[in-house]
Formats: structure tokens, C-alpha cells, sequence
């Protein structure tokens, strides 16, 4: 983290505002006009934002699931010492993305840019479908959920076509939904939220 960076927020009066929640949120619609729109957002610098909670930071958390085989499979890895969130570091994850920052700010959606570009980065992708948003995590049970929202997004890919280009994500791949329930222990926060919330219908 550079200690100049600045990240994409909202004012925690903001998600108040729109309906306050824990944990995660699948109606999407009555937040995202509100929580995507430029006057709503700012730039805060990261060092100062990390344990601000009056300010939520926008995170893209994609989650890429592999429909090729007779079972699901999701792509998950190991967070490495070099991902930006140290307090994340060697626990598992099922969602990709990370902080939009102001170099993002091109002109276009802040968001749509920084989430592109943490994809590139971070991905090796043999295609590219939609990323559609599923949900939102707001998780102020520790130090890190109180200062980030997740803004989910599910990427349904024909085969397992990914692969990490970062090489801090470590021993990553796709395997069984059926591995990861009995895993579930190893997984960070957010994506023990998503696993429990949004892929319940998994047999286990």
C-alpha cells in the first residue's frame, strides 16, 4: 500500500441511509443507483479510511464458478503476503478484486474501471462473460468488515478458463463447491458470507 493512495468510499451516512444491513444483502437494486453514483462517492486516503469507519471503501468481489463439469467448481486461493490487505494473509478466498483507486478515475465509472483492472491484474481469463452483481457485504463484526462494503458479482464461466496471473494468489485453481463447504473453516469473512448466503443450495 502506497501511503499516499486514495480509495474509492461512501459515507457510512450513506448506507444508513438506503437501509442499513449486516452481513448480505441480495436485493441489490434499492442500493447501487445510489451507492455507484459520482456525487456519492470520494476519494479517501487509504491510511486514514482503514480505520475510519465513517467511510465504507467500495470493494468488487467476483466470484468466477466453473458450469463445465457435473458439479460446480469455484476458483479460490491463498491470500499472499503481497495482496494489499495484510490482515487477509494466508486465509482462503472464493472472491477476486480488491480497492478502487484514484487512478481509476478516467473519465468513466470509477468503479467499472477499477473493477477491470483488478481483473486483468490479478487473472488470466480465456473469456470474458458478464459480471453480473448478485449482492453486497457489509460485515462490522471485525476491523476489516467495518471499514469495506463488497459489492458481489458472479462470474459463470463454461469450464474452469481462469487462471491467477498474481503470484500472491497462492495454490489457486478451481475446485468442487462440495471441497469448499467442507473447507469452509479455512475461508476468510466475506467468503464464508457468500457461501453460506448466496450458493445455500449446494449439497454439502
Amino acid at each position: 500500500m502506497s501511503p499516499d493512495e486514495e480509495v474509492l468510499c461512501v459515507e457510512a451516512d450513506l448506507l444508513r441511509s438506503l437501509g442499513y444491513f449486516e452481513g448480505f444483502q441480495p436485493n441489490v437494486s434499492g442500493y447501487l443507483n445510489a451507492l455507484l453514483l459520482p456525487e456519492n462517492q470520494s476519494f479517501q486516503p487509504r491510511r486514514t479510511c482503514e480505520t475510519d469507519p465513517s467511510f465504507k471503501q467500495l470493494i468488487p468481489y467476483v466470484l468466477l464458478m466453473s458450469n463445465g463439469g457435473q458439479e460446480p467448481h469455484l476458483f479460490q486461493y491463498t491470500r499472499g503476503k503481497g495482496q494489499g490487505e495484510k490482515r487477509l494473509h494466508a486465509l482462503r478466498s472464493i472472491g477476486v478484486g480488491g480497492h478502487i483507486s484514484r487512478s481509476d478515475a478516467d473519465g468513466n465509472s470509477w468503479y467499472e474501471t477499477g473493477l477491470a483492472r483488478e481483473l486483468d491484474e490479478e487473472l488470466i481469463l480465456d473469456e470474458k462473460p458478464d459480471c453480473p452483481i448478485v449482492g453486497l457485504i457489509y460485515d462490522p463484526s471485525n476491523e476489516v468488515g467495518q471499514v469495506h462494503l463488497g459489492i458481489v458479482h458472479l462470474m459463470e464461466l463454461s469450464g474452469p478458463t481462469a487462471r491467477a496471473r498474481e503470484a500472491d494468489l497462492t495454490d489457486a485453481g478451481f475446485v468442487p463447491l462440495s471441497q469448499i463447504w467442507a473447507e469452509a473453516d479455512r475461508l476468510e469473512t466475506w467468503s464464508r458470507i457468500c457461501l453460506e448466503n448466496l450458493l445455500n443450495t449446494v449439497s454439502r
